[in-house]
């Protein structure tokens, strides 16, 4: 097949759980299809284009720099964004040049396919109806959760706007394109119930077991808790502050000395500043290689309130061979068995005592971490996920 993909930007430096998924489905694709992909590149990251060859045959570069998170641009971007009836999550990367590009190969190229991955690259596309939307998450629902654990009541009333937006824009895209695909049963679910939905079809999440298990012997634990995310994304700001602010010092009354790992691309003022203020959490920003700082603590944490889709990070997690807790937001989607392979509580307290429980029982730890390896090894895999999307194409052949 000839496979059109187009995404809002490349797939390196792989800092995002949506990067990851995109990019491991396409590297399996790859092996046996033409996949041409179209992105904006932003100057300031050369390092995508030039790994493109890695999971295409041919990449279509449109130059383009969004600003940096809270400069004097950005700010000015937002404040565009009010005026606009589309959500500013998809405002900001409007590309008359992409859309010129995207028209262009539709019209010269014969493509058996056109993927849109993840919402955002329908404001670019000229012909929906052609399009397989990819969905990894349930936009709107992100920008509702948002709304509702939003501190002041000036971002609620932002959030708010911003979920009605999206519902609105996220509603006509999945009502025009051809087929839709879900990466759970519960946003499937979700896509019917809110936008009237019936061609959705799933594609579960897969892990590289044997990239994430640790060496032998293993690396001695150096910190009890980590939490693992690109840590200029609201939810997992939300998730970090959140549990600083109401889990940690419940934690730490038992265990004064916990410490907490904050692993993750390009992190927020708001999640350093945790670091100037308390020598017990470390904020590392970017790392050439995630696996030893799971590797060296004692368990992962997903506190989330917020967001769509699946969580990566709790499948790596478990292949890494680290028992988990997280909140039942956090495993939406997932094929999990809690208690056994991992331990879910979504109130302060409840999640403060599953994770003393860990780190004070080590062969419960252990018990749990094995029991989740167990899950990801025997169960799911990228090229078990490419098998279905290939189903899903061959299934939904393009119109010409």
């Amino acid at each position: 097949m000839k496979i059109l993909w187009v995404g809002t930007g490349f797939l390196h430096p792989t800092v995002r759980g949506g990067q990851i998924r995109t990019l491991e489905m396409l590297k399996q694709l790859h092996r046996r299809h033409e996949i041409h992909f179209a992105a904006l590149a932003d100057p300031r990251q050369p390092e995508g284009p030039a790994r493109s060859a890695e999971y295409c045959v041919r990449a279509y570069p449109v130059t383009f720099r969004n600003p940096q998170p809270r400069s004097p641009l950005f700010w000015c971007q937002l404040a565009r964004g009010l005026a606009s009836p589309l959500p500013t999550a998809v405002f900001r990367w409007r590309s008359a040049r992409m859309r010129g590009l995207l028209t262009r190969l539709l019209e010269q190229e014969r493509f058996d396919h056109v993927v849109c991955d993840f919402l955002t690259p329908a404001v670019n596309l000229p012909r929906h109806h052609e399009c397989i939307l990819f969905q990894h998450n349930v936009e709107m629902l992100i920008w509702r959760r948002l709304a509702e654990n939003a501190p002041t009541p000036l971002r609620r009333a932002y959030f708010r706007m911003q979920a009605a937006r999206m519902s609105r824009f996220e509603g006509r895209i999945c009502r025009s394109v051809r087929h839709v695909v879900a990466v759970s049963e519960t946003d499937a679910a979700l896509m019917h119930s809110l936008y009237g939905l019936e061609r959705v079809s799933i594609v579960p999440t897969g892990v590289d077991v044997g990239f994430f298990t640790p060496p032998e012997p293993p690396p001695p634990l150096t910190t009890d808790l980590i939490f693992v995310g690109s840590m200029n994304y609201l939810p997992n700001i939300d998730a970090v502050e959140y549990f600083v602010r109401e889990i940690l010092p419940q934690i730490r009354r038992r265990r004064p000395a916990c410490t907490l790992t904050v692993a993750g691309w390009d992190p927020d003022p708001a999640i350093r500043v945790l670091a100037k203020t308390d020598p017990r959490i470390r904020v590392t920003g970017a790392v050439p290689d995630i696996r030893p700082y799971v590797w060296e603590s004692a368990v992962a944490i997903v506190p989330l309130r917020c967001g769509s889709g699946t969580r990566l990070k709790i499948y790596e997690s478990m292949a890494a061979r680290r028992a988990v807790v997280s909140t039942t937001i956090g495993t939406e989607g997932l094929t999990l068995h809690p208690p056994s392979d991992i331990r879910l509580a979504d109130t302060p307290e409840a999640f403060a005592d599953a994770c003393l429980q860990l780190l004070e029982n080590p062969a419960e730890r252990q018990a749990v971490a094995e029991a989740g390896w167990q899950l990801v090894s025997s169960r799911f895999s990228w090229a078990e996920a490419a098998r279905r999307f290939e189903e899903v194409l061959e299934q939904y052949p393009a119109p010409h």
